[in-house]
């Protein structure tokens, strides 16, 4: 009998190829993680992630899942020693647990929270350069607090997609943007029920063009409207993203 495990990581994005593996590089979290269960199963073993983080993005509450045999791992704290045993160090389990056998990482999501960390001083922190985007000016704050309550609700993001060929529904729905000052940095932080490609990295983009003068907060209204990418701002980098949390359906928690 085999049990289906969810565990919570944070990783490193930095020299990765991001989290989905992929046939021309085995340089990926889904990789890493699926060639050291399959060592301890004897046996190829699946890993299932919420979502896909991009190369250079980072994780603090990644959420996947996969199947293991009871006898290997009667207990999921298991699967945390043993994982955190044979990881690179840029990788961590957090914690896991057993979860009922209808559970998909995935497919049972219903938000997600990530945050993006700008650096408005003139240089970036020694310590912290992997993990912020360095702007060097500090931008307007009210006017991108103004532009960013336009994203609230449900709309059709479609301006904010980077897949020219995304073919299925562009409708997310999005809670109120927090747009945070911790000293010379600036947080903001993108909850709701779904993102699409590059959806963050266009939406934080657009928001600094804003906050720098070159757009009007009411153009937020009208970029939505357009449903075209080339009508957003440009896309900020990855190394300032991090996926924070991933929250399930109530029969899961």
């Amino acid at each position: 009998m085999k049990k289906n495990i969810q565990v919570i990581l944070e990783y490193d994005g930095t020299r990765y190829d991001g989290w989905q593996k992929q046939g021309n590089t085995e340089n990926t979290i889904q990789g890493k993680l699926e060639t050291v269960l399959g060592r301890w199963a004897g046996e190829p073993v699946e890993v299932h992630g919420s979502g896909r983080t991009d190369a250079g993005v980072h994780a603090r509450g990644q959420s996947a899942n996969f199947h293991l045999d009871a006898e290997l791992c009667p207990h999921a704290e298991e699967a945390v020693h043993y994982l955190n045993a044979y990881l690179p160090e840029d990788i961590r389990v957090r914690c896991a647990r057993e979860v009922p056998e209808r559970f998909h990482s995935r497919l049972s999501a219903v938000r997600k929270t990530y945050a993006y960390y700008v650096e408005t001083s003139d240089k970036k922190d020694v310590f912290e350069r992997k993990y912020l985007y360095g702007l060097g000016q500090k931008p307007n704050l009210a006017k991108m607090r103004e532009a960013a309550r336009f994203l609230e609700g449900e709309h059709d993001f479609k301006s904010f997609c980077a897949n020219k060929r995304m073919k299925k529904s562009t409708v997310r729905c999005l809670e109120p943007v927090e747009i945070q000052e911790d000293g010379s940095k600036l947080i903001f932080i993108y909850t709701g029920n779904g993102f699409l490609y590059h959806m963050v990295r266009i939406m934080t983009g657009t928001l600094l063009e804003i906050g720098q003068g070159k757009r009007r907060p009411e153009e937020m209204a009208e970029i939505l409207a357009a449903r075209d990418r080339t009508a957003a701002g440009g896309m900020v980098p990855p190394e300032g993203l991090f996926l924070m949390k991933v929250y399930y359906e109530r029969q899961y928690i």
